[in-house]
């Protein structure tokens, strides 16, 4: 009976030390025994995009496919939009590259920086898009990154706002970066 009794004093001391030992949940400021409901629990921490301090680099921006065949694009999110005309040459090409002057046939594949979407392709029509430099025909910033391009050549150029359709008021592109990925199909001398 000793033992059975020196067992009950053990037990009971031990749910004594339980009961004072502080617990390991989070104070709260609900009375004791009323389990939190849903919307009072704060809601998980939202992820931001990272911040765009850093303005992209041609070299950033990923071009699939081959000369002759339409592109796929993709445009990074962890960088701003540039302010000024990038161009890289994607295929080098043959030849001379056309001048200021000089007339050039080309495909052409035209993507939004806001979202990447492809808005115009010429690839897959029957006819190319015939540009004389330094006429006029197409938006400034087109132009000049068709400067230099050699036949069968495929070029990524970043045009801004101002070197695209910013100046065209109403015009769906107007406060668009475009992203145009070039292919030179014939170039034509200048006489």
């Amino acid at each position: 009976m000793r033992k059975a009794g020196t067992i009950i004093v053990v037990a009971a001391a031990t749910l004594v030390l339980a009961a004072c030992t502080p617990s390991r949940e989070q104070p709260s400021d609900l009375p004791p025994g009323t389990d939190p409901s849903p919307s009072l629990r704060l809601p998980p921490p939202q992820s931001t995009p990272p911040p765009q301090d850093q303005v992209c680099a041609a070299d950033d921006i990923t071009v699939t496919g081959e000369y002759g065949q339409e592109p796929q694009v993709r445009i990074p999110e962890d960088c701003a939009a540039p302010t000024e005309l990038l161009r890289r040459d994607l295929e080098d090409g043959l030849g001379e590259g056309v001048d200021l002057s000089g007339t050039i046939e080309v495909n052409y594949a035209l993507f939004t920086w806001s979202d990447g979407q492809l808005k115009d392709s010429s690839f897959g029509e029957q006819r190319t898009l015939s540009v004389t430099l330094g006429q006029g025909d197409v938006i400034e910033g087109f132009n000049e990154a068709l400067v230099g391009m050699r036949q069968q050549g495929r070029r990524l150029a970043v045009v801004p706002p101002d070197l695209g359709y910013g100046e065209q008021s109403g015009h769906p592109l107007q406060d668009e970066t475009l992203v145009f990925v070039i292919d030179a199909v014939r170039i034509n001398p200048t006489e």
